[in-house]
C-alpha cells in the first residue's frame, strides 16, 4: 500500500512539474511571439493563423488556403526589403491589393469584413516608418 502511495505521489509530482515547465515555455513563447519569429518583423505565420482562426472562425477548408496566402505575402515582403524606397511603396500597395483579392475569394463576406477591419487596426498600430503612415492627430474639440 505504501509503495502504491509513493508511486502515485511521484507520478503526480512529475505531472505537476511537467505542467509547470510547459506553462513557463508557453509564457516565453508568448513574449517572443509579440515580436514574431524574426524579432521586429511581426508575428510568424503560425501566430497569424492562430489569430485569424480564432477571430474569423476559419473552417478546416479555409485554413490551408489562408496559410498559403500569408506565406506568399511574407515571402513578397521579404523580397521588398531589398527594393529602393520609391519602388517599395508602389510594390507594397500592389502586394496588399493582391492579398485582399485572394482573401476575398477564400473568406465569407462577414469574415472578409472582419479581416479588413483587423488589418486596418494593425496598420494604425504600426505608426510612422517603413510601411506605416503616420496618422494625422484628431482635431481638438473645445
Amino acid at each position: 500500500m505504501k509503495k502504491r502511495s509513493l508511486v502515485s505521489a511521484l507520478a503526480l509530482g512529475g505531472l505537476l512539474a511537467c505542467s509547470m515547465m510547459a506553462s513557463a515555455q508557453d509564457t516565453n513563447a508568448t513574449k517572443e511571439g509579440k515580436q514574431g519569429k524574426g524579432g521586429k518583423h511581426g508575428p510568424s505565420i503560425d501566430q497569424q493563423m492562430e489569430r485569424l482562426t480564432t477571430e474569423l472562425t476559419l473552417t478546416d477548408a479555409q485554413k490551408p488556403k489562408v496559410k498559403e496566402v500569408l506565406e506568399n505575402t511574407m515571402k513578397q515582403r521579404q523580397e521588398l526589403r531589398n527594393v529602393p524606397q520609391e519602388e517599395r511603396r508602389e510594390k507594397g500597395q500592389a502586394m496588399r491589393e493582391e492579398e485582399s483579392k485572394k482573401m476575398k475569394a477564400i473568406l465569407t463576406p462577414e469574415q472578409f469584413d472582419k479581416w479588413q477591419k483587423s488589418r486596418e487596426q494593425m496598420g494604425r498600430k504600426k505608426g510612422p516608418g517603413p510601411g506605416g503612415e503616420k496618422e494625422a492627430p484628431a482635431p481638438k474639440s473645445e
